[in-house]
């Protein structure tokens, strides 16, 4: 089931990264009112929470550095309610779906059984600890067949990213490390120069970098030592693990079918950079 989980990963991901590369997220959640990028993202991914504090997206988000949440949220919240962030989202997303597909495609019967699948997947795990699935969780699930896919889709990485995180913490590598150690996954050196992390104040990276350091997961350089890389695969393959409890509520032939509807689907995606 590892290997099935991580072929999911695969497969369902360009899906989801309409949200955060294409263009239709973005203007739909502008069009609330939403001042930039980052006020939309938070408020519209952070809304299933509930009107909760900074604290608490910081924790359930993990990988933002300290202050970012609180720069969006409770502010992004004040005059546009969290359920229209939400909203706009879904429908953003559908839209690029929709535009990157082709109508062939996303009206196609195959993608109305992959969106099946998926969603009996999405809604079959337990959510003990899994906060921002289980935040997911809460919403109704779109009728039309693309916004399902996509919502459901989103269900699953956001169970994995609980996951994710959960393997993180157990490895003590913190929100900023991680991102230090995908870097360098990724052959991105010096990794401080990661998109996700460049921004970051000079002395809060030396920190981290030291820290690292210390601990003997990189070197003098900055490359990964033996643990450092031993530690990056502990995560991920426990990550892989911990992430297959939804496929579990699909029979083999389901999951053989799933597959193969979603190959074409996302290799569409792939092809544009789901943008």
């Amino acid at each position: 089931m590892t290997h099935i989980a991580r072929r999911m990963f695969e497969l369902l991901e360009p899906i989801c990264l309409v949200t955060f590369l294409a263009d239709e997220c973005n203007e739909e959640l502008a069009a609330l009112g939403h001042r930039t990028y980052w006020d939309g993202y938070f408020a519209s991914r952070a809304a299933p929470l509930g009107r909760v504090p900074a604290q608490v997206v910081h924790a359930a988000f993990y990988n933002f550095a300290d202050g970012e949440a609180a720069r969006h949220i409770p502010s992004a919240w004040e005059t546009i309610p969290p359920e229209a962030s939400v909203a706009a989202r879904e429908r953003g997303s559908a839209a690029s779906l929709r535009r990157i597909l082709g109508d062939e495609l996303a009206d196609s019967p195959g993608l109305v059984r992959a969106a099946d699948l998926t969603t009996k997947a999405a809604t079959g795990a337990p959510t003990e600890g899994r906060v921002m699935y289980a935040g997911m969780r809460t919403l109704a699930v779109p009728s039309d067949p693309v916004a399902r896919l996509w919502h459901s889709a989103t269900m699953l990485r956001e169970h994995r990213g609980d996951g994710h995180i959960a393997a993180l913490v157990g490895s003590r590598i913190g929100g900023t490390e991680a991102h230090v150690l995908s870097a360098l996954e990724q052959g991105i050196h010096p990794p401080e120069s990661f998109g996700r992390i460049h921004h970051l104040p000079k002395k809060r990276l030396a920190a981290v970098m030291d820290g690292l350091r210390e601990r003997g997961l990189i070197d003098n350089d900055g490359h990964f030592t033996d643990a450092g890389r031993a530690t990056k695969q502990r995560i991920e393959t426990l990550t892989d693990e911990l992430a297959t409890p939804p496929y579990e509520a699909l029979s083999p032939a389901e999951l053989d079918e799933l597959i193969t509807e979603l190959e074409p689907i996302t290799a569409t995606l792939v092809a544009t950079g789901s943008q």
